[in-house]
């Protein structure tokens, strides 16, 4: 059965896709999403038997891939993450379905039998949150976010009204800041952080806990493997070494590092290729970027990059976006890096202490709330 392509609109225009999606869950009419305006490309490539869809990777690591998504694997998500929330429910569609975590609101709204209320991402206020949790009928509520739309939405009381009508509110795409889950859970909204990507169907990590089905588990190297039910069948057209068969189970090998514990509880420490190399001595910028916003007054985003530099061979650059009437947008000057180096140093190693710093607008983004490092530090070494 060939793949057919179904460009996905933002906003309500979308429901309209619902029945495709609904035949693609039978694993007898795939579908390929992809954004109104983008053409797609398919490559010629061997397919299993029941492929539901074939979405494309968020490129992080290189050009987007076609990620080969069964309908088995997607009912195993759905289900999974139902009986993790604690049955199924509405959904509030507020994500480009063309992506994974979009997509699987629609899939798991098909799944529960309910209709998703859906806005458009480029149109997610507080008053378009109430709006939409209005129309909203069943006993159930949920929806999905990134973490730039949950700390708009909190910093507004009307927005903070709204999410506290949602029985959960899982956030993913790129790393949520522990200040702000604490400050979100402190006022009744039920956060829920997810991990996974196009290759799991999506989150299939949930407050560090996998799903039922799921197995998670480190190499050598301290990477991720993911591994069960939810798994992608491969790439469309290409091999791929990221797909591996060990102690008979298949797994992914992200490329994020990690750690398990005896109780399987999982942390996500940040991207291999993300590992600043600094004189010798290793910095992951996830911890640096959580001091940051936890220290640093007025800081409401942060990134940390490495960037080249003559004496250490890489240099921990972070850019930030700050709060209103904080610092002039552009490169910190020396003297105020220093101050900030001053404030991080209880709570970082010196050799992870920022030592470029560029004031942003926002932060640049690669897919839905995954921040793009390359442009970042592009800014910061403009």
């Amino acid at each position: 059965m060939p793949i057919t392509s179904l460009p996905l609109p933002p906003g309500p225009a979308v429901l309209d896709a619902l029945p495709d999606l609904e035949r693609a869950l039978t694993g007898t009419a795939p579908i390929h999403p992809h954004a109104p305006d983008l053409a797609p490309h398919l490559p010629d490539g061997p397919l299993p038997d029941d492929l539901a869809v074939a979405i494309a990777t968020s490129g992080s690591t290189g050009a987007p891939k076609l990620a080969l998504l069964t309908a088995a694997s997607l009912i195993a998500s759905a289900e999974a993450t139902a009986e993790r929330l604690g049955g199924p429910g509405q959904w509030l569609l507020a994500l480009p379905a063309h992506h994974i975590a979009g997509l699987q609101v629609l899939l798991r709204s098909i799944a529960a039998g309910t209709t998703p209320v859906v806005i458009d991402p480029s149109t997610v206020t507080p008053f378009a949150l109430v709006e939409a949790t209005a129309g909203m009928s069943a006993e159930r509520r949920y929806a999905s976010l990134v973490p730039t739309m949950l700390a708009r939405l909190v910093a507004d009381p009307v927005g903070l009204e709204a999410l506290r009508r949602f029985d959960a509110i899982l956030v993913g795409g790129a790393a949520t800041p522990a200040p702000l889950l604490d400050h979100a859970r402190s006022e009744g909204v039920r956060v829920v952080t997810t991990y996974g990507m196009s290759e799991t169907g999506g989150g299939c990590v949930y407050n560090g806990t996998p799903l039922k089905g799921v197995s998670v588990r480190t190499d050598a190297e301290g990477a991720l493997l993911l591994g069960g039910s939810v798994l992608a069948h491969g790439y469309l057209g290409l091999e791929s070494d990221a797909f591996v068969v060990q102690d008979g189970q298949r797994w992914f090998r992200t490329h994020d590092l990690g750690t398990v514990d005896g109780e399987g509880r999982v942390t996500v420490l940040g991207r291999v290729d993300d590992v600043i190399n600094t004189g010798g001595l290793k910095v992951t910028p996830r911890p640096v970027e959580e001091a940051v916003l936890a220290h640093v007054p007025a800081v409401t985003g942060a990134v940390v990059v490495g960037v080249p530099d003559p004496e250490w061979g890489q240099a921990v650059g972070l850019a930030v976006v700050t709060s209103p009437g904080g610092p002039p947008l552009g490169h910190v000057p020396d003297a105020d890096v220093a101050q900030i180096r001053e404030m991080l140093r209880p709570h970082l190693p010196a050799h992870a202490l920022p030592r470029r710093v560029v004031v942003v607008p926002e932060i640049p983004a690669l897919g839905p709330g995954k921040p793009d490092r390359a442009a970042v530090a592009g800014l910061i070494t403009r």
